[in-house]
């Protein structure tokens, strides 16, 4: 699986500035809240997402939040990870205090104050051999892995941190397919007779 695919919502923004939504299970009514809220439905690679374009950038985190609200009525796992929601006014080009890097199942990040590496250390980031990265431990399962990187970047955006998470999805033909669900099995008969009630 994806990092994008361990939640029912997930929220998230490419390096270009795109804002996309995927849903990992149906949702009712999602469709009509998203595309309400400005988004526009992409099938792409067998998964449908909803898009806000980089255009959209001056009020993404008002209409990402006009969906989120309406979906929260249907669920609660719910993951928004997207840059743009976050800094009104931001470009791919603008730096953060914390960027948090997503690439191939390794989580690194990169700190510019003292204060943020401090709640990088909270959230099991350990400082590199050389110092200049924090990395997540390998050990971690990807969900655990999920769960530390919206902790983190949750606790860094609460004390005023400028923070960034970097998915590794440059542009929208990067995002990952949809996984492969299999059927359920269907149910083999039983070979033992049941038993009838009497009256």
């Amino acid at each position: 699986m994806a990092f994008i695919d361990h939640s029912d919502v997930f929220i998230g923004s490419t390096g270009d500035g795109w804002t996309f939504v995927v849903l990992n299970r149906p949702i009712r009514n999602a469709a009509r809240i998203l595309t309400g809220a400005g988004f526009t439905a992409r099938e792409h690679q067998g998964r449908t997402f909803y898009l806000l374009s980089p255009e959209s950038a001056e009020d993404a985190h008002e209409r990402a939040g006009v969906a989120a609200y309406g979906l929260l009525a249907h669920t609660m796992d719910f993951v928004d990870l997207a840059w743009t929601t976050r800094q009104h006014g931001a470009s791919p080009a603008t730096q953060s205090d914390v960027t948090i890097y997503v690439t191939d199942g390794t989580v690194t990040a990169t700190a510019a104050t003292n204060g943020a590496r401090a709640v990088l250390a909270r959230h099991r980031f350990a400082p590199s051999a050389g110092g200049s990265l924090y990395v997540l431990p390998d050990d971690l399962s990807e969900r655990a892995v999920v769960s530390a990187v919206v902790q983190t970047e949750a606790h860094l955006h609460a004390d005023g941190i400028d923070v960034r998470v970097d998915l590794g999805i440059a542009t929208l033909q990067d995002i990952p397919p949809a996984p492969s669900r299999p059927g359920a099995a269907p149910t083999p008969l039983s070979s033992t007779p049941v038993k009838r009630r009497s009256r």
